[in-house]
């Protein structure tokens, strides 16, 4: 239908690039038009997302053949150049394939989701934005974007914060000392950490697998220590995104609970009990106040050596200037 435009290359490559554009354009039209019900067909937003892509690359793909058809260039010989070309970078893509094949495997398996909030190894935490089957972006706490490779991500340990239920359950050690009322510092810390905000006061014991764990805030004594009463202090909050928050809240108000005249309950620091006998070699202490007084003691016993030898210092003086005009 139109035999020359094939003949000068520069057309060929303009009416390839106008047709390819046409093409993303057509596409993005079409997306928008599936996006909703391509949302309420699929559960998940990360499939759903990757269903519009491969969509839209398809049509574009679409769109390419048509100008190539148009210039002249023949599939066959594209076909054979694809071949040829991916034999040549194979190796190079390899990481790349092994992304696509993970990300598959990561849309499957549905360990997240996009909104879920995730901790990394590195205790990174943050927010994931996007899933490909290249790559998975989490918006992190710090306000920063990571862009962790499918491969790398899959083989890493992610945790899952706001899967299902967001209800987190945090700790906290307190020390106490043996002299405390250890009945009254448990309950004392168990009522400040119900009134602290975002923790949960109770209810219905929280179900995890076939264990059910109470909701309210639980006290317990952990160890007993070298100088103190370890007791450990389990509470759950409502919400994950703020455990630092939370954690800061409930230690202030045990803080301030316990730090109240009518509580005969006291924090503990560490003792240490040093003991010296004969075993224990010899030890020198000087302080300030001691070299002083050795100062003074070694001036008077000076007087008192000056004033039992008998001679005046004035007298001395005396003596040798006589010896001086014998001379």
């Amino acid at each position: 239908m139109f035999p020359n435009w094939g003949s000068s290359p520069a057309l060929s490559f303009l009416l390839l690039v106008l047709v390819g554009a046409f093409g993303y354009v057509v596409s993005r039209y079409v997306v928008r038009l599936l996006g909703r019900p391509v949302a309420k067909r699929f559960r998940r937003q990360s499939v759903a997302q990757i269903v519009l892509r491969v969509i839209r690359a398809t049509i574009t793909t679409f769109f390419l053949l048509i100008g190539m058809g148009l210039v002249g260039l023949e599939l066959d010989n594209i076909v054979l150049s694809v071949g040829v070309f991916s034999a040549v970078v194979g190796i190079v893509l390899a990481p790349l394939v092994g992304s696509v094949i993970n990300g598959l495997f990561l849309l499957a398996d549905e360990p997240y989701e996009i909104g879920d909030m995730v901790e990394l190894p590195d205790e990174t935490r943050g927010f994931v934005d996007d899933i490909t089957i290249r790559y998975t972006k989490i918006f992190t706490l710090d306000n920063t974007f990571l862009v962790i490779p499918n491969d790398v991500i899959r083989n890493d340990k992610v945790t899952n914060l706001s899967a299902e239920d967001e209800r987190t359950r945090l700790s906290v050690s307190v020390s106490v000392t043996y002299e405390s009322d250890i009945a009254a510092a448990r309950s004392l810390i168990e009522s400040a950490a119900v009134n602290a905000e975002g923790v949960i006061e109770g209810g219905p014991d929280i179900r995890i697998g076939s264990a059910r764990y109470p909701a309210r805030p639980t006290c317990y004594i952990d160890e007993y220590g070298d100088s103190a009463v370890i007791l450990t202090l389990r509470y759950w909050v409502d919400r994950p995104y703020k455990l630092m928050t939370a954690r800061s809240r409930v230690q202030t108000a045990i803080w301030e609970r316990l730090q109240e005249k009518d509580v005969d309950v006291e924090m503990a620091y560490p003792h240490r009990h040093l003991v010296f006998d004969d075993t224990s070699g010899e030890a020198r202490v000087a302080t300030r106040e001691g070299g002083e007084r050795e100062v003074v003691e070694s001036a008077a016993l000076s007087d008192r050596s000056d004033e039992g030898s008998g001679e005046n210092p004035a007298d001395a003086d005396d003596a040798d200037g006589d010896a001086a005009d014998a001379r």
